[in-house]
């Protein structure tokens, strides 16, 4: 056999594993598909029923919700809680002259019960007060309200704590225009407490059977489908309804389950879910012949288009593959000669399959590896040009600073001590905003740039400003982006202070994780018209930052926002800035950035 199968071509080799591994794996899979099939029958039947049933269960957790609302709204409403509490007997109201507000609370109530349901979604409202008193959405001559009190379950209620309630089916039908078309409703009841959890009333909130029927009487639905409550008493049913086949089941069903049972000699798809609300249970029955019919001829018909593509998919493989391997060996030929040196050589493969694309990949290839050649000297020339260009840029800024360097010396050797500094100072800043290496620089480098800042501002005004520090010395070392404190300083010389004399404060603190810093001026300060525009500045930043309102060169045209997006941007969502300000008193701007990680102030 190996003799055999070594003496084969390549060509001969792949069309013998293609055959072999289509044939084996598909006598394998008809020989397994049938038992196979049978088991995926049954789950997937099972779970298009619970999926039914889950839709089902959705619809009637949606109508009991309704219903809690409805006892939650009479609950938590603070005008019906106010009447329901006011004194309502009918004799002190005529004795204390408020006969006229009684009238009106009434009228209050019963229109607000009136609209509490939508005219398709009737629900029939009681509400029971300990004075006696009771307002409803239906009739009197529908049924007396103060029967409700004779009910076994009526007792339980003031039993109930917080917002309890208590589930109420299957009850006969208490409005006598109901009875007719609905023999049966459920209701939900609860008691009425005020603060000091002591009960002033009751409210129930009953719906008549049909609007559950209609549920469970969906049009996908074509099998039994019954209500049960906790003791497996008939609540609803749909009209495929068969009791004697639910009873059978009821009692070997657990609150969520799912089983193919025989009943009676036939096979039954049975499911079972409870009902998260009310703690009844809902339950499917259905036919298993009938629950697998529509699934199991998908399967049949798949397994025949399987079986027929399978024997034509067979020759055509021989086919192409015969054909396309043929222009392997061309490749193959082609590759052994660039292997030798020969980069001339191209593929003349045509078409628009895989190996007409391999063909076309390679030509390119060589093509690209030509280029690549040519252009290597040139590329290498061209990095030594930018190195140099880049030498030369960095020349020019260390020139100006070595100048300035030296006319500082020469002043100083003068006497000039004062104007010595304002070019140290002025060096130092053009500095750290050419530095482009230095992105985020240590808290105590920003404030040694401010002093340098409002010693420059201070040579240029008459008037001086005071810069003041009260900086822990936990802060020193934090990390921020250069240039953050000096446009609000800015912003505090200009507008706050107006270029007059005054000074400007300037706290930080951090305890970890939070870094704090504020900047406080003594200035004019700002109306509320003017301080909202900041404000909605800087909630707008990312959308114009490019400072519209400051349209000065130099330092301040970075802005309020610009500084704002920075320090957003570096620290992410956690950072917040709040400007405060009051007229004549001056304006202080805050700033709380998030500190991650310990190393960043270490």
């Amino acid at each position: 056999m190996k003799e055999l199968v070594s003496s084969l071509s390549f060509r001969d080799k792949v069309l013998l594993i293609a055959i072999t591994c289509l044939i084996l794996p598909a006598i394998s899979t008809f020989t397994v598909y049938n038992y196979l099939t049978k088991d995926a029958v049954k789950e997937q039947a099972i779970s298009s029923a619970q999926n039914e049933l889950k839709l089902t269960n959705e619809y009637l957790k949606k109508e009991f919700e309704d219903m809690l609302y409805t006892l939650n709204f009479i609950q938590l409403d603070t005008e019906l809680n106010t009447i329901f509490k006011y004194p309502s007997s009918y004799s002190s109201a005529f004795e204390n002259g408020t006969e006229y507000e009684e009238f009106i609370n009434d009228q209050k109530v019963q229109q607000k019960l009136d609209t509490i349901t939508l005219l398709d979604q009737k629900a029939y409202v009681t509400i029971l007060l300990n004075s006696g008193k009771f307002y409803t959405n239906y009739s009197f001559h529908e049924f007396n309200p103060l029967n409700l009190k004779n009910e076994s379950w009526f007792k339980i209620l003031s039993r109930l704590k917080g917002y309890q309630s208590i589930w109420i089916a299957p009850q006969p039908t208490m409005i006598a225009s109901e009875r007719k078309n609905n023999p049966f409703q459920l209701s939900v009841a609860r008691p009425l407490r005020d603060s000091n959890q002591g009960v002033y009333g009751y409210a129930v909130v009953t719906v008549m059977e049909n609007r559950i029927i209609d549920i469970l009487n969906s049009e996908n639905t074509d099998h039994s489908m019954v209500l049960l409550n906790e003791r497996n008493e008939l609540i609803a049913k749909n009209h495929y309804f068969d009791w004697e086949l639910t009873d059978a089941v009821t009692e070997k069903l657990g609150r969520n389950t799912s089983d193919v049972m025989t009943i009676k000699s036939e096979k039954y798809l049975i499911n079972s879910r409870e009902l998260s609300i009310t703690g009844w249970k809902l339950i499917s029955l259905n036919p298993y012949d009938n629950a697998i019919s529509k699934i199991n001829a998908i399967f049949k018909r798949v397994f025949l288009v399987q079986a027929i593509a399978f024997v034509l998919f067979l020759f055509l493989l021989v086919y192409l593959l015969r054909k396309i391997l043929n222009r392997l060996v061309d490749l193959k030929n082609l590759a052994q000669k660039v292997q030798k040196g020969d980069l001339s050589v191209r593929s003349a493969a045509q078409g628009n399959d895989e190996i007409a694309t391999l063909s076309t990949s390679f030509n390119l290839m060589l093509d690209k590896v030509n280029e690549v050649i040519e252009e290597n000297t040139l590329t290498q020339t061209r990095k030594r040009q930018a190195e140099l260009a880049m030498l030369q840029a960095q020349i020019n800024p260390h020139f100006l600073f070595n100048v300035l360097n030296s006319i500082r010396m020469k002043v100083m050797m003068k006497g000039d001590y004062d104007s010595a500094g304002m070019i140290s100072s002025l060096s130092k800043l053009l500095r750290i905003t050419i530095d482009k290496h230095k992105g985020l620089i240590p808290f105590h480098e920003e404030l040694a740039i401010n002093k340098d800042y409002i010693r420059l501002m201070n040579m240029r005004k008459r008037h001086e400003i005071e810069l003041k520090m009260e900086v822990s010395i936990e802060t020193s070392n934090i990390k921020l982006p250069r240039l953050v404190l000096q446009p609000i300083i800015e912003n505090a010389i200009i507008h706050g202070l107006n270029e007059q004399e005054g000074h400007i404060l300037i706290r930080a603190n951090y305890t970890h994780p939070n870094f704090t810093i504020e900047i406080e001026d003594n200035g004019t300060g700002m109306n509320n018209e003017q301080l909202n525009r900041v404000q909605e500045s800087l909630s707008n930043t990312g959308v114009d930052s490019s400072g519209k309102s400051e349209q000065s060169k130099g330092f301040s045209s970075i802005g309020l926002s610009n500084v704002y997006e920075r320090m957003a941007l570096t620290f992410g969502e956690g950072f917040l800035m709040q400007v405060h300000s009051v007229p004549k008193k001056g304006t202080k701007v805050s700033m709380f950035i998030p500190i991650e990680k310990e190393e960043n102030h270490v």
